[in-house]
């Protein structure tokens, strides 16, 4: 067990531990449920499963947060909220219901995705309930994430004609993506509210330790049967190895978004340190085990054996996405799904006038709607035209972006990018048949797709991919084109595994490779089938974390 996966940052698993009785074994600690990872999944499952009365232990591999606390704490959820009504939407349950068919693509059960909807309110309300705030206040254009100060927005594909099918004649689609009150990015905000509360619901925590095999009764086939508790291993106290590792690994949050390569160094010193100090110990699970660890993005030989096409991206999350709970499942016998979806991020807004030009393929043609979600447009981009896309803007959009760039307000992880793009690393040419050759693409064809499009821009002929007509822009020379493509390193095109373990979505509780539930496994988060298994968009992800975590709380507890 001493050993680090090809000397990356990966927690190692072992195959379970198999015991004739659960009395066979000399248990360090016990709980009711034990929850495997503390973010935003593993916080709702301890604060349910303490609600039904149980006892609740937290493990987590370095001090909680994970992927939830890093991210923008944009929390999805409508059908009548207090901050679309107080900004002046009206929304219902019925109408989220016909949105998300559009995105969920039936990953969830029909009747799983209207429970969801119905629960959004009420969700989120229990989210107030523990600290969590949220706001009505709204920015003025639609943005990848909204400024300080605004905090309700459309976060998907709201706007897009083609998901507004559903609306009747005059009816306005609702802003649902509720983004967390805090100054700066809101994940940590959104975690710290949660993990005030889970230790005020009494939860006990076990961290800086990794959960590297399930403790199971042994069937009588001689496989795992139901599971009964978790090895641990972890850091000893007082250790100074163990100081070492927290700080590394605050070190990786203060250098992941700028000095990757560092960051990714303090993540290799910090699994080193795991296996030369860790400790095991087992922890009895007398009603059930949660893994709430994420998703499996930072660990690259799944990565390279399931989306080996999205190598070239920019995982986002934590260290602790490294498919730990995915493959803690899978060693019992778990069925997983959805592996090879990675949700590929390829923002182009703000600016805001960024999408009022076109995105080209290799081949010059256009192949979608330039206004749609980043991460819709991201999917297109990199499963269908193999990573390799260029927007195509006019001297007059690129000075209005410019003017937003500057004074608009942006966050800089949004204006600095788009200010490069633009002026130092574009292609630059008079028309479409010399711009064609600087970009390799087939200059009747780019001429094509730009004659077509300012057709429908000028009013004569509906736009061919759909797009609304106050984002339809006639293009004029000099035009320029800027490199949108996966591994563009001045423009990284950021990536999130979507796939984990198949659950009952009555209870989350996992299935095996049969169907059957494995008893006293639970599963919740990325590292289950959930909600943003499809497709993407902001917020709903947490709010899944919500939705699944608070179910397999309240089932473990009543298991």
């Amino acid at each position: 067990m001493r050993h680090t996966q090809r000397g990356f940052t990966v927690t190692p698993i072992a195959p379970p531990l198999l015991l004739g009785d659960a009395q066979d074994a000399a248990w360090s600690d016990s709980a009711d449920v034990v929850v495997v990872g503390w973010g935003a999944a593993g916080a709702c499952a301890a604060l349910e499963a303490r609600h039904e009365g149980a006892s609740v232990l937290v493990i987590d591999r370095f001090e909680g947060g994970g992927a939830s606390a890093l991210s923008g704490g944009v929390v999805y959820a409508g059908g009548g909220t207090a901050q679309q009504r107080q900004a002046g939407f009206s929304d219902s349950p019925k109408a989220m219901h016909a949105y998300l068919r559009h995105e969920v693509n039936g990953v969830v059960h029909d009747d799983t995705l209207a429970r969801f909807c119905r629960d959004s309110v009420a969700n989120l309300e229990w989210l107030e309930g523990h600290g969590v705030r949220f706001d009505a206040t709204m920015p003025d254009h639609k943005t990848s994430y909204p400024p300080d100060g605004k905090y309700l927005y459309y976060s998907g594909n709201e706007m897009v004609p083609a998901y507004g099918q559903h609306l009747s004649a005059g009816q306005k689609p609702a802003p649902r993506g509720h983004r967390v009150v805090a100054k700066g990015q809101s994940g940590a905000a959104l975690f710290a509210a949660l993990q005030a509360a889970t230790l005020r619901a009494g939860a006990t925590t076990l961290l800086q330790a990794t959960v590297r095999r399930l403790v199971c009764e042994k069937g009588r086939d001689g496989q795992a049967a139901r599971v009964l508790g978790v090895e641990v291993w972890q850091m000893p106290a007082g250790d100074p190895r163990t100081a070492r590792h927290a700080e590394l690994h605050r070190q990786y949050v203060r250098h992941r978004t700028f000095r990757a390569a560092k960051a990714m160094a303090c993540l290799r010193q910090a699994a080193e340190l795991e296996q030369q100090a860790a400790q095991p110990r087992l922890v009895r699970a007398s009603h059930g085990v949660v893994l709430s660890t994420g998703g499996y993005v930072f660990n690259p030989e799944l990565v390279t054996q399931h989306a080996p096409h999205t190598r070239k991206g920019w995982p986002i999350g934590d260290a602790g996405c490294d498919g730990s709970g995915l493959r803690l499942g899978e060693s019992v016998g778990a069925a997983s799904d959805g592996l090879d979806n990675i949700s590929c991020w390829r923002f182009i807004t703000p600016p805001a006038v960024w999408p009022q030009g076109l995105v080209v393929n290799r081949r010059g043609e256009r192949f979608c709607n330039e206004q749609v979600y980043g991460a819709t447009l991201g999917h297109e981009l990199v499963e269908h035209q193999g990573g390799k896309a260029w927007l195509i803007l006019d001297a007059r959009l690129r000075r209005q972006a410019t003017r937003q760039c500057l004074f608009g307000g942006l966050w800089a992880f949004q204006s600095l990018p788009a200010l490069a793009m633009m002026w130092l690393k574009a292609a630059k040419a008079p028309n479409a048949q010399v711009l064609a050759t600087r970009i390799g693409a087939d200059p009747a064809r780019l001429a094509a797709s730009i004659h077509a499009a300012n057709a429908a821009a000028q009013g004569q002929g509906e736009d061919a991919f759909g797009k609304s007509t106050d984002m339809c822009h006639a293009l004029r020379g000099p035009l320029l084109a800027m490199d949108i493509s996966i591994g563009n390193p001045l423009f990284p095109l950021a990536t999130l595994s979507l796939g984990g373990l198949r659950v009952d979505e009555d209870n989350g509780q996992v299935l095996g490779g049969t169907g059957l539930a494995i008893p006293g496994l639970y599963a919740a988060g990325r590292s289950a089938i959930g909600l943003p298994s499809s497709r993407y968009i902001s917020g709903l992800s947490l709010a899944d974390c919500v939705f699944s975590g608070r179910r397999a709380g309240r089932a473990a507890a009543q298991a």
